[in-house]
């Protein structure tokens, strides 16, 4: 039983920024985590997600020249440590062809941290693999280069790359920036404990980079620029009900039984404030935005309900009575209790 006297509930009163961090890899090349435990969702303070990868351009295309092992490399923009990049074109870079002993060898075309172009070699076989650093398979990529093509040959002479020999499908011979795609996760509670936010991709990002010729494998680096939420208490606040799923059941007669089935239904919070004077109140500024909340049934105990919503304001106005608020909380999950 919580008592009134000790409850206090808190909203997000503001902001603290984060610029480009790089997201730590929780070990399945999906799920990705920050540093805090929060991301704040504010208009205009949302988290900006920014893997390492191609945007725009960056077409890989047999040279122009006509030279042996040559191949020309469009203008692009990548991003880079969350910065949007600029690459110029490149002409006339050079391939590694395979020994005489071998046939087989797969070049990758990068782009460094630096923001320049560079062919990187695999190692010859007798075929193509499509295992890293095996004979006949693409090379290991450096954990901050973006790989954006390979070049698959099959004779050790020289000749002038054939357009078919080039590769750019993305996620198999081409990492983009925008794929896979991903979800944000502003604030993560397993077991009542509350995690790290983070990203959360479609499918596991693919394991292409190495320093140590595969001894230790990374995926793409991950950038995210986000707000830290910071929290006030709602002055004078009562009655908090958090968003929660609400459940129905229907039912239909046939011959003999009754068929029934049950839906779910996800309810706004809601809370009551009393106001100074209904317009300079501080959290009144905040009408609109999505905000984090915190209420604590004990203010001086640790176990609280987490939640994240859109407030909405209904003010009223008595004459010779106080000024007073109703608050909804619209969310798009459930509330969250944080028991540790």
């Amino acid at each position: 039983m919580s008592n009134a006297d000790n409850a206090i509930l808190y909203y997000e009163a503001g902001q603290d920024p984060t610029g480009f961090t790089a997201l730590t890899d929780s070990g399945d090349a999906k799920t990705f985590n920050s540093a805090v435990t929060m991301f704040s969702n504010v208009s205009g303070k949302e988290p900006d997600v920014k893997p390492n990868g191609l945007a725009s351009g960056g077409a890989v295309t047999v040279g122009v020249s006509g030279s042996d092992n040559k191949i020309d490399v469009a203008a692009l923009t990548c991003y880079l440590a969350g910065v949007l990049t600029s690459v110029s074109a490149a002409a006339d870079e050079t391939i590694t062809r395979a020994t005489s002993t071998d046939t087989h060898i797969i070049n990758s075309v990068t782009v460094t941290s630096a923001g320049a172009i560079a062919i990187v070699a695999g190692t010859d076989g007798t075929s193509f693999s499509e295992t890293r650093g095996a004979a006949g398979g693409p090379p290991w990529i450096d954990n901050d280069a973006i790989e954006i093509a390979q070049v698959r040959t099959s004779s050790y002479t020289a000749a002038a790359v054939l357009a078919s020999e080039i590769k750019q499908v993305p996620g198999t011979h081409q990492e983009r920036y925008n794929y896979p795609t991903w979800t944000i996760d502003y604030a993560r509670v397993e077991d009542g404990q509350l995690g790290y936010a983070g990203v959360n991709f479609t499918s596991a990002l693919d394991l292409i980079h190495s320093e140590d010729a595969g001894t230790t494998t990374a995926a793409k680096l991950v950038y995210v620029e986000y707000n830290e939420p910071t929290f006030a208490e709602v002055p004078d606040a009562s009655e908090f009900v958090p968003p929660a799923n609400s459940h129905s059941v229907n039912s239909k007669q046939v011959y003999g039984r009754t068929i029934g089935s049950s839906s779910s239904s996800l309810n706004q919070g809601s809370f009551n404030a009393e106001l100074d004077d209904g317009v300079s109140d501080g959290f009144l500024a905040s009408v609109d935005d999505t905000l984090w909340f915190k209420f604590k049934p004990d203010r001086l105990k640790t176990p609280y309900i987490l939640a994240q919503g859109k407030l909405g304001v209904t003010s009223s106005f008595p004459a010779g009575d106080s000024i007073s608020a109703s608050c909804t909380i619209s969310a798009g999950a459930v509330a969250e209790r944080i028991t540790a």
